[in-house]
């Protein structure tokens, strides 16, 4: 196993959990359409599993748990390589650590391109909670994270389906906007830009549509001002839409390859509360989700 003092690049978690597998497969292909390195990183046990223990675990312990980390890599390695074109230069190194995933994964971000996770591990309680390890990136970590489902639809579905981003005229959903053109260029795809004016219907008493509805599409296409020039080959559809953002985001992601998500919406604090449209979205979601955060 190889350990290197930088991981930029894609790093995805493994614990070989069949979310885990997918997250795999999924940061194989977009560290092949970076060419960007991709460093599959396993811890060899949560720390608090141990805490209630007085005595320090044995030995045989740790050596257990590194000869499965072997094999859970191998495998990774594999899976990775399947989903890499035969000719590919793009490098696929493994990392292994003794300290809390969340917390090593955390810190990889700070030099990684994206950070991708399966929605949750092993021992999740039930299948709408985010694993403690995902849930805990997506609100702490330093570059993108993508959240992959271990059903992944977009396999079967055509290779020019969009890429969605909600949009809600923060100035954290600029970094949104940012990232989901760059995934639809690389992608060769339309991009769906969606704006919702607001959150509840309840807040439009007084208050014409058409007015507002001017007003939304001014706000999304001044988000969207400067990108699209940047991006010449993204052809964007642009959605304005009174209604519930969670609902029509996931709606989108029914015909949709990919969806983007800022890491708080226009209430939140930065850099500490994932928005709850974003949070609601991520769980909900069906497809990869990116959460678009920096440091």
């Amino acid at each position: 196993m190889t350990e290197s003092s930088s991981h930029d690049g894609i790093v995805v978690g493994v614990d070989g959990s069949p979310q885990s597998d997918a997250a795999v497969a999924w940061a194989a292909r977009e560290a092949g359409m970076r060419g960007a390195r991709l460093t599959l990183v396993h811890a060899l046990t949560d720390p608090t599993a141990a805490a209630w223990l007085d005595v320090p675990l044995p030995a045989e312990y740790w050596e257990a748990q590194r000869t499965r980390a072997a094999v859970l890599l191998d495998d990774a390695t594999r899976i990775a390589r399947q989903e890499l074109p035969t000719d590919s230069t793009v490098s696929v190194d493994q990392h292994v650590t003794s300290d809390n995933p969340r917390a090593v994964l955390v810190d990889l971000s700070k030099d990684a391109d994206m950070v991708v996770v399966g929605c949750r591990g092993f021992g999740a309680i039930q299948r709408a909670l985010l694993g403690s390890v995902s849930s805990g990136l997506v609100r702490h970590a330093h570059c993108p994270v993508a959240v992959i489902h271990d059903e992944d639809p977009t396999r079967d579905r055509a290779g020019d389906a969009p890429v969605v981003v909600g949009i809600d005229g923060s100035p954290a959903s600029e970094r949104a906007v940012q990232v989901a053109f760059d995934e639809a260029s690389r992608r060769g795809v339309d991009l769906v830009a969606l704006h919702t004016w607001l959150e509840s219907t309840d807040d439009f008493i007084d208050v014409g549509w058409p007015n507002v509805s001017e007003r939304a599409d001014e706000i999304l296409g001044e988000r969207l001002a400067g990108w699209q020039e940047r991006y010449p080959d993204v052809t964007v559809r642009r959605m304005v839409k009174m209604n519930n953002p969670v609902h029509e985001l996931l709606d989108l992601s029914e015909s949709a390859q990919l969806l983007v998500v800022g890491s708080h919406g226009r209430g939140g604090i930065a850099g500490l509360v994932l928005g709850s449209v974003s949070s609601a979205v991520v769980q909900g979601a069906r497809i990869p989700v990116i959460v678009a955060r920096q440091s």
